[in-house]
């Protein structure tokens, strides 16, 4: 039955979704004595739901020639049309909002970017935050299975980088353990059965670890959804308010590995992750970076800031180094969570705004197949071997490579269809940079936007550049321009120029 259901239309069961999900701040608006929000998102979810539904019917009889566009074109309509029908209740809910404003609050929920236009949240009522963070939530479990069940066999997404010109390495490893299955709706029921118990109970597990160590436990639930989807929506305008403190931000350090590498959560669930955690190329160099970045931060104190007024007491070097390690964790996950020592951490450090590592940082991004957007580490790491053994032959011409046929791939196919995606996230910030300063918007602010939209790390914006950016004051086009460049970042240049090869609608 499930099965028949993603086989006709995989976009009608995602708007049934949607359509449910609203009964969840519903009930909550009941439960804490708003009535009239709660009635605004039930009447929202009674009336999407019987839209679906005559969807559903005039579909039923429909089928794409071609499934895997069909799920491609799918997935590009949940992340960009979806949103108008998930923004109804918050435009219903804050007066104070437009019809507009609201679809681009729903488009950087879902895409997992987090940005708001409200800078205060007592701004909006709890339960707008919880559907803010609800939707986040479910955007990140959009992505946690449509990449391993419609990305993977395309070869895009990442996969691409260990797949062989012609694209047989990936088939063979993705397809040998479950009988060579090719039909996209018969994958995303098997990954789904698998993905959304572990996604769910993963996050109820940090709901519960939150609540014990001090949090208040609706906002636990936000920051919960938030962390799995790496969408860094809080209620309470960050970690920073969060009664949890050190121990909150210990236990939420741990659940960030879930967007350094897919191997954490689906080791071999598409036929090739074989290696253990802790030997994962990607999250090994996840580790790397993130130890080089905090060992610059922590020792830069020593050798630049230590006569100046920062405090020099074991106490302060302990937050600082704390701060440090938490902060670039969250920004390379592109979650975007600052840590309540990260202000210890720039005094220690002697930079006022070190914006530009946590750009970078957000640049590069997490694991492949994972909810946290960037580059990705695998591509990152394919360029890396690539440049080591450029330098080892002009040490040694004569030399070989070696570590096997995988290596090799990576270093040689991997590694230029990785400079290849990177040429094109780096015209994409050129470009959206351009057409936000079309709109006015000036140029250091642009970069910094185009950044923190198309790498989908929304509180970037607030913490990177000298002075907050507040999404509320960019003109409506340039709010608009920020929205498509948040759905790009979501699916990636080369899911997007799929979609408009010729050849590709052909077959």
């Amino acid at each position: 039955m499930f099965e028949s259901l993603f086989k006709r239309s995989f976009f009608v069961v995602l708007m049934g979704i949607g359509a449910l999900a609203m009964v969840v701040p519903s009930i909550h608006a009941l439960a804490i004595g708003e009535h009239a929000i709660s009635r605004a998102f039930f009447y929202s979810a009674l009336l999407f739901f019987v839209i679906t539904v005559f969807v559903g019917l005039a579909t039923a009889n429909y089928e794409f020639n071609n499934r895997s566009r069909g799920y491609l074109v799918s997935l590009l309509a949940a992340f960009l049309v979806l949103p108008l029908m998930l923004a109804v209740p918050i435009y219903e809910v804050v007066p104070q909002i437009t019809f507009f404003e609201a679809w681009f609050e729903s488009v950087s929920s879902i895409t997992t970017t987090g940005a708001t236009l409200f800078d205060s949240p007592r701004t909006l009522p709890p339960t707008v935050h919880l559907w803010r963070a609800l939707m986040g939530w479910l955007g990140g479990l959009l992505v946690w299975v449509a990449a391993i069940a419609v990305l993977a066999p395309l070869n895009i997404g990442g996969f691409e980088v260990r797949a062989t010109a012609d694209g047989r390495l990936m088939r063979e490893r993705t397809y040998a353990q479950i009988g060579r299955e090719l039909d996209p709706s018969e994958r995303l029921v098997r990954y789904g059965a698998k993905l959304v118990p572990l996604y769910t109970g993963l996050t109820l597990l940090l709901w519960l670890m939150l609540t014990v160590a001090g949090e208040i436990p609706f906002v636990a639930f936000c920051h919960a959804m938030s962390v799995m989807a790496t969408s860094g929506i809080s209620p309470v305008g960050g970690l920073v308010f969060s009664p949890a403190g050190f121990l909150g931000e210990l236990l939420i350090l741990g659940f960030f590995v879930f967007a350094l590498s897919r191997v954490s959560f689906s080791r071999g669930l598409s036929g090739q992750e074989v290696n253990p955690l802790h030997k994962d190329h990607e999250f090994r160099l996840a580790l790397g970076l993130i130890a080089l970045l905090v060992t610059v931060l922590f020792l830069r104190h020593g050798l630049v800031a230590f006569d100046s007024d920062a405090a020099n007491d074991v106490r302060s070097a302990a937050r600082a180094l704390w701060g440090a390690i938490f902060t670039i964790t969250s920004f390379m996950t592109t979650t975007g969570f600052e840590s309540a020592d990260w202000t210890a951490t720039r005094n220690w450090s002697g930079l006022g705004t070190p914006g530009l590592i946590l750009v970078g940082l957000s640049l590069i991004g997490g694991g492949v197949a994972t909810t946290a957007g960037g580059i990705k580490l695998l591509r990152v790491y394919a360029l890396w071997k690539h440049g080591e053994r450029e330098v080892e032959r002009l040490i040694y011409p004569s030399s070989i490579g070696g570590s096997g046929a995988d290596a090799r791939q990576i270093r040689k196919q991997g590694a230029q269809i990785a400079w290849i995606f990177f040429m094109l996230f780096t015209i994409s910030i050129a470009v959206v940079m351009v057409l936000l300063s079309l709109t006015g918007v000036q140029f250091e602010t642009a970069v910094v936007l185009a950044v923190a939209a198309l790498s989908t790390t929304g509180p970037l914006a607030s913490i990177a550049a000298e002075a907050p950016v507040s999404y509320a004051g960019i003109p409506d086009l340039g709010k608009f321009v920020l929205a498509l460049a948040m759905v790009f970042g979501r699916l990636e240049a080369l899911a997007m120029i799929a979609l408009l090869n010729p050849e590709f609608w052909r077959r």
